[in-house]
C-alpha cells in the first residue's frame, strides 16, 4: 500500500515538474508528458482507493465460490512449479 501511494505521488510530482518545464523539453512535449503522467497518477490513485491493485494475481480455479481470490506472485509461482513437477512425475 505504501509503495502504491508513493508511486501515485511520484507520477503526480513528475507531472508537476513537466508543467513547469523542469527538464527543458520543448513546451508541447512537456505538456504531453505532463498530461500522461497526471492521468496515470490519477488512475493509479483510483486503483489504490478502490483496492483494485492485484496486479494480475487473481485465481479463478475455485468453481464453488464466485468470489475472486487473490494470491501473491511467489505463491502463484510455487503453485505452477508444483503442477509442473506433478506432470513430470506422470511421465
Amino acid at each position: 500500500m505504501f509503495f502504491g501511494i508513493f508511486m501515485v505521488l511520484f507520477y503526480l510530482g513528475v507531472a508537476a515538474l513537466m508543467v513547469i518545464n523542469f527538464f527543458g523539453l520543448p513546451t508541447y512535449l512537456s505538456w504531453v508528458f505532463a498530461v500522461c503522467f497526471a492521468a496515470y497518477g490519477i488512475y493509479r490513485g483510483y486503483r489504490e482507493l478502490t483496492g483494485d491493485h492485484s496486479y494480475g494475481m487473481r485465481r479463478y480455479d475455485n468453481d464453488e465460490d464466485d468470489e475472486t481470490q487473490y494470491t501473491t506472485y511467489s505463491e502463484r509461482l510455487k503453485q505452477m512449479n508444483d503442477i509442473n513437477n506433478h506432470d513430470n512425475e506422470k511421465e
